[in-house]
Parts: C-alpha cells; structure tokens; sequence
C-alpha cells in the first residue's frame, strides 16, 4: 500500500485494495508552499494535521486547520488546503470506500451507525478540533489509526476498521452526529459546476484549454466565470490548470528514464522554457532539481 508524500490530484485512482481497503499517505509542504488543488473522489477521507497550520476547504466551508486537529470529507465533496501561516505543514490522510464498513447481514451496526453515514445524515463533523469531549475521543482514535498505519503491525488493517466502528459509536453515543443530506440548491449548484469544469480540466489538460471553452461548459461568460472559479477554489483557472499539469508532471519525473522535454510536451507544454518557469512557480524548484531530491526508492 502506497505511504509515500504523494498525493495525485487525478482522483480516478483506486485507494487500496481487496486485501486493503483504504489508502493511507503522508503529506508534507514547505513554508509557503501550496498545499492541495481543489478535488473530490468517491470515498471518504480523513486528514490529520501533524505540523503547522493550513486554510482547509471542503465545499463552500473555510476553517483554519492546526496541528493535532482533524477534517472529514464525505465521498463526493470538493476539498482543497491553502499555505497559512510563515512555517509549513504535514498531514496524515486515511481515504476509505464506506462499503468497508458494511456488515455482512443488515444488524443494528449497518442501521444505527453506518448507514446514517453513507447517506450523510449522521456524519462526522467536517472540522474536528477537539473542543468537546467527544472531538477529543475521535482525536485519539485517528491518531491510532495513523500509529497502526506508520508501524503495519500482522493485522493492523482490523485495528484501522475497528478504530473506525469506535469513532462511529462514540459520535453517536455523544449525540453531535452532523446531517449534511440538505445543502441550499443554490449551493449545490454551485458545487455541481464546479466538479463539471475540474473533470474537465483533468481530462484535457494535456492540450491546450481556453477560458471560452471552460466557460461554455457552466455555461457563463468568460468574466463570471472566470470570477466563479477564483471565488470557489482561490485560484484563477489558468493557475488551477497550471498546477495540475505540474503535479503530473512530478509524478512523471519519477521515471528516471524520460525525458524532461518530452514529460513537459506529455502534460500540455510545448515550450520548454516555460514549462521550467511554471514548475519553479508551483514546486519551488527546477525539474532537474525535483528529480535530484526524489528518495532512493524514487530512483
């Protein structure tokens, strides 16, 4: 199972598998350094600030985010972090399918616990920052899960569900289960647009896009939309296309035996020069830089 620092924003990959079921990952950002793109996949996910502070974003809901708290996403929200703060920041993710805590037979655990959170009517709430009693318990509980996850004890996959059985029953036993069925229309609207403009974008971002053409798909004019996108994801949509085409990129630099022009052509740049420019903007480094610093197991 995948524990490096990457984090693709490309959320058609699978998170785990059969033998285990959820993907865990380690992130870490420099001072300053931007964090992660507006996305959303189908599972759910949970993130776990280890250091420094970040803005967090999970639909149309902004809230700080310090080391030692926590966020849930529900399978199908928009999230994104933004830099926040002089210091930088590293979180501990746990992406997992809900289906992995299906029963067997429908008995009171599917009813009472984790159906409502399927159909999001008895959730976790998004921010959870150890305020009350009950935050604190969940606190404990992902921090386990993360310990487990760094270790990998024989088993230690049934120690990563059973914390999750024990987060779902102390968030009912404390009564402060979060019911997000019912978002304004006009906030789902909002929301529906935007995924339709990101999936697009990750499906063409290896050509040319044009702001008409992006547009076109809302359907807006060039200016509203163009201010729809920064007000949703606080990035221009050439800024948002820019750094995804990096963030592929990087995973391509990877492959030690391609080549950095032929990578830069691969992710949307027919211009070298600038292709160098951009990825110094976003990574804070060169290509060739980026390649160098990669870990021995990278190479």
């Amino acid at each position: 199972m995948e524990t490096s620092a990457r984090h693709l924003l490309k959320e058609s990959r699978t998170h785990g598998d059969e033998q285990h079921p959820f993907g865990m990952y380690w992130l870490n950002y420099g001072p300053g350094e931007h964090v992660i793109d507006c996305h959303w996949h189908e599972e759910a996910e949970i993130f776990y600030c280890m250091q420094g502070e970040t803005l967090f974003q999970v639909d149309t809901d902004y809230f700080l985010v310090r080391a030692g708290e926590a966020v849930f996403v529900d399978g199908g929200d928009i999230h994104a972090a933004h830099a926040h703060g002089r210091d930088g920041c590293s979180f501990f993710s746990l992406v997992f399918d809900t289906n992995l805590l299906a029963s067997a037979n429908y008995d009171a655990v599917q009813e009472k616990l984790v159906l409502p959170l399927v159909e999001r009517r008895g959730t976790f709430p998004r921010h959870i920052a150890g305020r009350e009693p009950y935050e604190s318990q969940l606190l404990q509980h992902i921090a386990a899960m993360m310990e487990s996850c760094r270790q990998q004890p024989e088993g230690f996959e049934g120690a990563v569900k059973g914390r999750l059985y024990l987060m779902l029953a102390d968030l009912a036993a404390s009564g402060k289960r979060s019911s997000r069925m019912d978002s304004s229309r006009s906030e789902s609207s909002k929301i529906e647009r935007l995924k339709a403009v990101i999936a697009y974008i990750q499906h063409n971002y290896e050509r040319q896009l044009r702001l008409s053409e992006l547009a076109a798909l809302i359907p807006m004019s060039e200016g509203h939309f163009s201010r729809f996108f920064k007000s949703m994801t606080r990035q221009s949509p050439m800024d948002y296309i820019n750094s995804y085409r990096i963030r592929q990129a990087a995973e391509l630099l990877r492959e030690q035996e391609r080549k950095i022009s032929d990578i830069a052509m691969e992710v949307g740049y027919d211009n070298i020069s600038y292709f160098i420019r951009v990825f110094r903007k976003v990574m804070h480094c060169s290509p060739s830089d980026f390649r160098k610093r990669l870990p021995s197991h990278d190479q």
